[in-house]
């Protein structure tokens, strides 16, 4: 028990970015893609995993040996690439955090057994998120983070279990199998690898992460690599599960291609109706936990990546960032920002989260190349460095091969 306790103790950012992985790239297009492809795409998954694989390793091997964010990295080879990436995560940051707000709150209508009207519940959701990460930011999130991959995992494994035994409907008479290698196929594959198994800019985030667990655990740096491993093993092993479900549940059978509140009450449709109508609200408590979870720690990391960028671009590479000293205003910022698209714009946040996740898979090379780079300072092992070109390789040309079938 004592060697468990001691794992749990140093165990944080790996666990809070497995967290962070489990909404758009598990949930949706995870289960999409056991849906409309059955476990043709089971292989791909891993693949893109692996390929991903050393780039956000690196974030973490730099962050916890030399006690600095990648961002610090980014700053001292020059602001542009601080202006780049700021770019790229507000707009991240009001459209995934909006999206994953509705997406709880729809959910948390289906849980409670009384009425409240979405927007109200929206507000709720939005503040339990300021009322949990206010003070003790990565204490909080450390703790709320290992609680809900705990039980995502468990109730995860109870679902695909349960749906292993139960007698599922044929497919449909005349189901002709989709191919998911053809050309068509490419934009659903361009948006499942952009966030599988999250956007690159989490590397970003997690590197923060360390940082703050390095300064309370001072002997992280010897345990981040085993941290790390069971955090991405983790999502690998989740996004597999979810796949499973949508392949075991729904392949075979009509599918229109749906997203954001209406792909959530499909998901928990298709799991009534196949293992049980008394299975509702259980579905439903899996897809809480799934979003709820990612959300929370969008909150949180988006906000300690915009905070640090803005101060690095103001008072310069070698200024002490590392601190938490004002990041509940940017919390409270990314929270008003995001209430106000729901708002106005909550017709489209089904739209902009496919667009954001496309974005992802188009901006990875360049923050891949940047952890990359700064990787090379660590001396790293041969084979991860040339796992990391291969991986390049592989996103530059995923890019051509979209492009060219626009």
């Amino acid at each position: 028990m004592t060697i468990n306790l001691s794992l749990l103790r140093n165990l944080g950012p790996g666990v809070i970015m497995a967290c962070s992985c489990v909404g758009g790239s598990h949930i949706i297009a995870s289960t999409q893609a056991g849906a409309y492809y059955g476990y043709q795409l089971a292989g791909l998954i891993i693949l893109v995993n692996l390929l991903k694989y050393p780039f956000f390793r690196f974030a973490f091997d730099y962050s916890a040996t030399q006690n600095k964010s990648v961002l610090q990295g980014y700053a001292e080879k020059g602001k542009g690439y601080l202006w780049l990436f700021l770019l790229f995560n507000l707009f991240a940051t009001v459209v995934n955090i909006a999206g994953g707000t509705l997406l709880s709150a729809v959910l948390l209508a289906m849980l409670l057994p009384f009425s409240i009207d979405l927007n109200s519940l929206n507000i709720i959701v939005l503040v339990s998120f300021l009322v949990i990460l206010f003070y003790r930011q990565y204490q909080r999130l450390d703790k709320v983070s290992k609680s809900i991959m705990l039980l995502l995992s468990v109730i995860t494994l109870i679902a695909l279990v349960l749906a292993f035994t139960k007698q599922t409907s044929p497919p449909v008479a005349d189901f002709v199998p989709p191919d998911a290698w053809s050309l068509a196929a490419v934009p659903f594959l361009i948006a499942l690898m952009g966030w599988m198994p999250a956007p690159m800019e989490l590397s970003i985030a997690s590197s923060l992460w360390v940082v703050q667990k390095r300064r309370l655990t001072p002997n992280y740096q010897k345990h981040h690599q085993l941290d790390f491993n069971i955090g991405y093993l983790t999502t690998i092993v989740l996004a597999l599960m979810f796949m499973a479900l949508g392949a075991l549940i729904q392949y075979g059978n009509s599918i229109p291609p749906l997203s954001g509140g209406k792909f959530i009450h499909l998901f928990v449709e298709m799991y009534a109706l196949s293992i049980g109508e008394w299975s509702r609200w259980f579905i439903a408590l899996i897809a809480f936990v799934c979003i709820y979870g990612t959300t929370i720690v969008a909150v949180d990391g988006y906000s300690r990546c915009n905070q640090q960028t803005i101060q690095l671009l103001k008072f310069g590479a070698q200024t002490d960032v590392n601190n938490e000293k004002g990041l509940r205003y940017f919390m409270l910022a990314a929270c008003f920002a995001s209430f106000i698209i729901i708002q106005f714009f909550s017709g489209a946040i089904g739209k902009m989260i496919p667009f954001a996740m496309t974005a992802s898979f188009l901006s990875a090379p360049i923050f891949a190349w940047l952890n990359l780079s700064l990787a090379k300072q660590l001396s790293p092992n041969p084979m991860l460095i040339r796992l990391a070109w291969l991986g390049l390789s592989y996103l530059v040309i995923m890019i051509i091969i979209y492009f060219i079938q626009l």
